[in-house]
């Protein structure tokens, strides 16, 4: 690593905390989901439909980035738990839309406002500046890591 500049230790640094910050987040999202009978796999259902509106399963897929069968898995936990229903699609007979309940509907407006007031906490300690750099140089690396695996939508 002797030909390494600092700013390419720092970038592969910053890529190796992906793991560590989604750990992170995804432990403080199952805390604030204590008490509700969701999953976090079930609250990212919840999360699509509440910020896209009524979705199909292959909608849902690529919003969230994962392989259709694998969100079927999801929904249907989802769909047993009664937070979400579904309704035939005039489009496509075989992939009903999904839409969330009323009760689907409060309970995600409660998580979300919840998180939001976590974020709102964390980032007094942070410029809006600061925040904005961060994102652009995510998108950025996230960009051009799926530019070399093909993975690019």
């Amino acid at each position: 690593m002797h030909n390494v500049n600092m700013k390419a230790e720092q970038l592969h640094q910053l890529i190796w905390m992906s793991r560590p910050l989604m750990q992170a987040a995804e432990g403080c999202v199952e805390n604030g989901l204590t008490g509700t009978n969701l999953t976090v796999r079930m609250r990212a259902v919840l999360e699509i439909l509440h910020k896209y509106g009524e979705q199909t399963v292959p909608e849902l897929a690529a919003r969230l980035d994962i392989q259709r069968q694998y969100v079927q898995i999801m929904c249907n936990e989802t769909l047993t738990s009664g937070f979400i229903e579904q309704r035939p699609n005039p489009r496509h007979k075989r992939s009903p839309i999904l839409t969330l309940t009323n009760q689907g509907s409060a309970l995600i407006e409660d998580i979300l406002s919840k998180e939001m007031q976590i974020m709102q906490e964390m980032s007094e300690d942070l410029s809006t500046e600061d925040i904005a750099t961060a994102l652009k140089v995510i998108l950025s690396v996230v960009d051009g890591l799926q530019k070399r695996t093909g993975e690019r939508k």
